[in-house]
């Protein structure tokens, strides 16, 4: 066997004490063919005959023990099977029992033709983000077609000084196999051996009917354990409708008792915090600054923007946070450091501010969780400014505009680092700004059409789209404009096929102008279109504006019996102006039709106006945002969206063509149709 140098990486050696300890008869004596298994191979799958999985956690340490068999009757599978990859955390050793294969009866071990390399890992080296991860690549040869793979191993995580929150707390989160596999015997095990008692939460579990069951707690004292054992077991859960059944583990405790354990360690770090000592010159340029507005914007950006971001994923929960003197002096940190960066920069300002702790990628579990300061992988500063609260990402970069200007961020549970606090919720938000305000209008003459567009983005949008023209070339962007149009003007009903640049002839897009302050960005598109009018297969001709931006497909398309709704879109206006030379069905029904709905979530009013050459429709859409939509009056609220599809999100004109048989045809269509 071929070893790397690094060997501490991983051992080669027998299961510790509180694992399992299976000997080659017992295993053998596990892989037995019945009925169950006879049913996965008739349908082509694979099969798991057994897995044995164990979590121990102690004050020192938490590790995991996996022992499984499974077959390689499928070529994908064989293929997967004889490459591993498995990341390593900082100071986490991998250990290999046992690497053997079942074939023709006989037990064939296989650790020696293991190749181990130990590899940096790569998953998260882009964009300011650093990992001292290890990846051992596993290479097993001669793995064969209908061998039956047997894996046993253990990762054991021994914990450093300043893996502080991980010896004083413990979370581990247990979710329900994959669907794909089918299990002979699944066992699983929490062992807890700390001192403090572990609480652990069952929920999404369901009835034999696939109701979801009420939540249940129990706890484990030191010395307890918990067990799942199934056999002939199948995870049935539709993972495109449903939640996966998953049980949380956590030291006990209560939230309040999470903020009074954390602030003090934040405290700490202000009290010997004096930006006037570590930071003359940024001072003197705050100071420099008149406006408080200004000030505000300055301190946000210098923090996001001169302060380089590094994010080492071991050691969010792992250390207490930076020092502002060493983050400011080394220009770099990660969202601990550059957060109370920006706080101790804003106490100098006299602005009110505290840090907060959240974890977007699990803010919808959040509600479901046990207390714990592991939930959270993230820090940002909550500002508190002329009566509203905003949240800011001090990690964020090249984001502009005074605060009430910025970036939204949309989440909802946090926990602000202050004593005595619970878990708080993000309100509902109502924008007081259009975050697209567009204008659009075609004009034909001579069947010749002139198309402009103005659009001013602003918030989030006016962030996003200023990094990507920055980023992306000319042309292409020209090209997404175009392929807009395309659809918006419904020309892929009747030119499919064609090249967008022979439609849109001489299609420029200019940046008009780029306010940093009011974080407005303004850029205007121009092409000239011959033919303009859609023709129909019996040759009407229409010109239609239809902007599917404007309807929600995310909302009407929606399904999930389990997850709500989670509603951030944002306030749009649009204008769209069609105007020919030729006359028009001034009493056709999508040429005149207006709306106006009120949903408790969102306001969408149109209103048109219309002549004997065109009309201009006004659309105007504001929704209350940051909320998820309770499952009661999510129907309505599909509903609602529904009748902006049904025609309410553009305009389209009917053509009269000159001539008395085409006069007579509209005629009749007017007093039949």
């Amino acid at each position: 066997m071929e070893q790397a140098i690094q060997t501490e990486i991983y051992k080669i050696q027998k299961p510790e004490q509180w694992a399992s300890d299976i000997d080659d008869a017992q295993l053998i004596d596990y892989i037995k063919e019945s009925e169950f298994s006879q049913k996965q191979a008739d349908e082509g799958r694979d099969y798991c005959y057994f897995l044995d999985k164990i979590y121990y956690t102690t004050d020192n340490e938490n590790s995991e023990y996996a022992c499984l068999a499974y077959t390689l009757n499928e070529p994908s599978n064989l293929e997967r099977a004889s490459v591993v990859d498995v990341v390593l955390e900082e100071n986490e050793t991998y250990v290999i029992h046992r690497i053997s294969v079942l074939r023709d009866g006989v037990l064939v071990d296989k650790i020696a033709d293991t190749k181990i390399k130990i590899l940096d890992s790569e998953n998260q080296s882009g964009g300011g983000v650093l990992s001292s991860n290890k990846k051992i690549n596993l290479t097993i040869k001669d793995l064969r077609l209908y061998d039956i793979l047997i894996m046993e191993d253990s990762r054991i995580k021994i914990f450093t000084e300043r893996d502080f929150l991980r010896k004083e707390f413990s979370k581990y989160v247990w979710v329900g196999p994959d669907s794909y596999w089918a299990y002979g015997k699944y066992k699983f095990t929490f062992k807890n051996d700390r001192e403090k008692t572990i609480a652990y939460k069952k929920t999404f579990f369901r009835d034999q009917d696939g109701n979801v069951l009420e939540p249940e707690i129990n706890y484990l004292k030191k010395g307890e354990q918990f067990v799942i054992e199934e056999n002939n077991y199948i995870n049935f859960v539709d993972s495109n409708r449903e939640v996966s059944p998953f049980i949380d583990f956590a030291t006990e405790g209560n939230w309040k008792e999470f903020s009074n354990y954390i602030s003090p360690i934040y405290e700490d770090i202000f009290t010997k915090s004096s930006l006037t000592e570590f930071a003359p010159k940024l001072i003197e340029k705050l100071d420099a600054i008149s406006d408080k507005d200004e000030q505000l914007q300055f301190a946000i950006e210098y923090v996001q923007n001169h302060i380089n971001y590094i994010y080492n994923a071991d050691e969010m929960n792992g250390h207490k946070p930076q020092e502002p003197a060493v983050t400011y002096e080394n220009k770099q940190g990660d969202c601990k450091a550059k957060s109370v960066l920006l706080k101790v920069v804003l106490d100098y300002l006299g602005i009110d501010s505290s840090i907060v702790l959240v974890n977007f990628n699990t803010d919808f579990y959040m509600k479901y969780y046990l207390p714990s300061l592991l939930t959270f992988n993230h820090v940002i500063v909550k500002i508190n400014y002329k009566g509203e609260s905003y949240f800011i990402d001090a990690t964020t970069r090249d984001e502009f505009g005074l605060i009430e200007n910025r970036g939204f961020i949309y989440f909802m549970h946090y926990l602000e680092v202050t004593p005595n606090l619970e878990l708080q919720i993000k309100p509902p938000h109502l924008f007081s700004y259009y975050a697209v305000d567009e204008k659009s209008a075609l004009f034909v003459e001579n069947n010749i059409g002139k198309l402009k567009l103005t659009t001013i983005y602003k918030g989030n949008r006016a962030n996003n789209m200023r990094k990507y023209f920055k980023n992306t070339n000319k042309r292409e962007i020209i090209d997404s404009w175009n392929n807009f149009f395309f659809y918006t003007l419904n020309y892929n009903n009747d030119r499919n096929g064609t090249d967008l640049r022979n439609i849109f002839k001489d299609a420029v897009i200019e940046i008009v102008s780029d306010d940093k302050k009011s974080n407005e960005f303004k850029i205007e598109y121009k092409s000239t279109i011959e033919n303009p009018y859609f023709t129909d297969a019996k040759n009407n001709r229409f010109l239609m504006y239809f902007d599917r931006n404007i309807v929600k497909n995310t909302a009407r398309d929606f399904i999930h019996k389990d997850i709500t709704f989670w509603h951030n879109f944002d306030n749009e206006r649009y204008e769209i102006s069609l105007f020919t030379d030729q006359k028009i069905d001034v009493t056709e029904k999508f040429t005149i039709q207006e709306s106006t709905i009120k949903n408790p979530y969102f306001d969408f009013v149109s209103r048109k106006k219309i002549s004997k050459n065109g009309g201009i429709i006004s659309v105007d859409y504001k929704p209350l945002v940051n909320l998820e939509i309770p499952e009661k009056d999510f129907e309505d609220f599909r509903t609602a969206h529904h009748e902006v599809a049904d025609s309410n999100f553009g305009i389209g004109v009917d053509i009269i063509e000159d001539g008395f048989l085409n006069k007579l045809k509209f005629n009749f269509k007017k007093h039949f149709n």
